[in-house]
């Protein structure tokens, strides 16, 4: 065994074998000795037969998480491509996904249902027979009957899996889709014909997902025919969703947590709803994933499995224009913002995008700004529309209003009911035609609209962007969703293996947890 230079003091093997071992983790890796005890060396291969200290046996990426996550939803990998709304989780993006065994979302908010069943009809169509795939049911308190549309195309075409995302509260429509089709199997255990992970970046909320639903919702989902008896009978036994995903500070709607301090707390209270109900709930984590140490860091916090988001926009497989894609591409950890968002508008909710290269996020708060401070677009001081006119949408507001009065015709007159007796519904509404379009113009490219294009995304982009330059995953073409995720996991796999190392005292160089992309299958 090669030492470094003599001392009394414990040292590691050269750092090119240290380095070496890291990245050779599917291998046995053993800590040893010199002959008289004082300096650590690690080797690989056979075990050897004299001055062994411990032995680490192979890792796989496989096991970085927890394997009943693995076995529940049948997949090779904990890992998980997440939602990304108005369907830039393409189809073709969530069969990538599913066919290299690992479980992929399509991005149905925003979406009409008559979309979401044609995505589902594809998809079901592609994938028969499996269960690693599903939709997303995003919270909509302005829409309550949406919910329930797209939970009927869930129920109606046998999706297998569920993301349920920024909700407050419990829905109707949300404990519905996660109760609808529970039985008995022979074993009398209870089975689920629909598994719901629950996205969330607050313990109060996790607390609703982790315990059954309430009796009085689940008697009103029955005293409308939604639910059995029986269906309801057995809700009150299990908790809402077996999978909680921890969000933190990740694009699109976010609260900006640290995964350092949310994920543990939210994991204690998961083992304290297990210990009252005995039944298991699985953790995840999502937000800031786009390095390999990220995501060995949130296997490390005791995560079951890993969602990523804001990275999957850079695939080729993503739904958005190539323009978009290359603007992204640019981004660096700093160059997010937060701004008003178009679903939850009226209430303040807020979710990230990118700065670098779009004006959104600045005309966007001023909108936000002028909803807040007047009552209605008659309230408005002549200069403040005519800049909006000229700066954010371009036409006159009367005109902006037609385009809105149609859109919503179509979708929910109730809408239009309620502007006409409401002023400042009305301005809302006008304004979240910006803010809904600016991400379509992303999808589509309008080359007119680049300054205003939202594309959601947080300091993770910017991280993988970084850790991806000079490498074959710089170049478009190569990025597809795959590959990320794979690259991703690897590279966490090297990063654990270097802290194994660590742990059992041999002496790890940096350069031992880098990993940089290369073409896997």
């Amino acid at each position: 065994m090669s030492v470094s230079a003599p001392s009394d003091a414990v040292v590691s093997s050269p750092a090119g074998d240290v380095v070496d071992c890291a990245r050779r983790f599917r291998e046995h890796a053993h800590v040893v000795t010199d002959p008289g005890g004082r300096r650590l060396g690690v080797v690989t291969g056979p075990t050897p037969r004299e001055n062994l200290v411990g032995s680490l046996p192979p890792l796989y990426p496989e096991w970085l998480g927890g394997r009943v996550f693995c076995e529940a939803h049948g997949v090779r990998f904990p890992y998980v491509a997440g939602e990304m709304a108005n369907g830039i989780s393409t189809t073709r993006l969530v069969v990538a996904m599913a066919e290299a065994g690992m479980l992929g979302f399509f991005g149905a908010a925003g979406l009409e249902p008559g979309e979401v069943e044609d995505a589902v009809r594809e998809l079901g169509e592609a994938l028969p027979g499996r269960a690693n795939w599903g939709v997303n049911l995003i919270h909509n308190p302005g829409e309550p009957a949406l919910e329930r549309k797209i939970v009927d195309v869930v129920l109606r075409r046998g999706v297998p899996r569920v993301s349920a995302s920024a909700f407050m509260d419990l829905t109707p429509a949300v404990v519905r889709c996660a109760t609808s089709g529970l039985r008995l199997d022979r074993d009398g255990r209870i089975t689920r014909r629909v598994r719901l992970l629950a996205k969330l970046s607050r313990p109060e909320v996790a607390e609703k997902f982790l315990r059954p639903a309430p009796a009085a919702l689940l008697r009103s989902l029955v005293d409308r025919g939604e639910l059995t008896e029986e269906e309801a009978r057995l809700a009150a036994r299990v908790p809402v969703a077996e999978d909680v995903t921890v969000e933190a500070d990740s694009g699109g709607h976010t609260d900006n947590r640290p995964l350092a301090a949310l994920l543990p707390a939210v994991l204690a209270l998961r083992d304290r709803h297990v210990r009252r109900h005995g039944h298991p709930v699985r953790v995840g984590a999502a937000g800031g994933l786009g390095t390999p140490e990220a995501v060995a860091a949130a296997f490390a916090l005791g995560a079951d499995y890993v969602v990523t988001g804001s990275v999957n926009q850079v695939a080729v497989e993503a739904g958005v224009s190539d323009a978009a894609k290359r603007m992204l591409s640019e981004v660096d950890v700093a160059d997010v913002a937060m701004a008003p968002a178009a679903d939850m508008f009226e209430l303040g909710v807020r979710l990230q995008v990118a700065r670098r290269g779009t004006l959104f996020a600045a005309r966007a708060a001023r909108l936000y700004e002028a909803y807040r401070d007047h009552a209605g677009l008659h309230a408005l001081p002549g200069a403040t529309t005519a800049k909006l006119e000229r700066e954010v949408f371009r036409m006159p507001l009367a005109q902006v209003w037609e385009l809105t009065r149609e859109f919503w015709r179509h979708r929910d007159p109730a809408q239009l009911e309620r502007a006409e007796r409401d002023p400042k519904h009305r301005m809302a509404l006008v304004f979240r035609w910006y803010l809904g379009n600016s991400s379509r113009w992303a999808i589509t490219g309008d080359p007119d609209r680049r300054t205003d294009y939202q594309l959601w995304c947080g300091p993770a982009l910017g991280a993988f962007n970084r850790w991806v330059a000079g490498s074959f995953l710089a170049e478009p073409d190569n990025r597809t969703v795959v590959q990320i995720a794979l690259n991703l996991l690897e590279g966490a796999a090297v990063a654990t293996r270097a802290h194994q190392l660590r742990t059992h005292g041999v002496a790890v160089p940096a350069a031992a947890a880098v990993f940089r992309p290369v073409r896997l299958a």
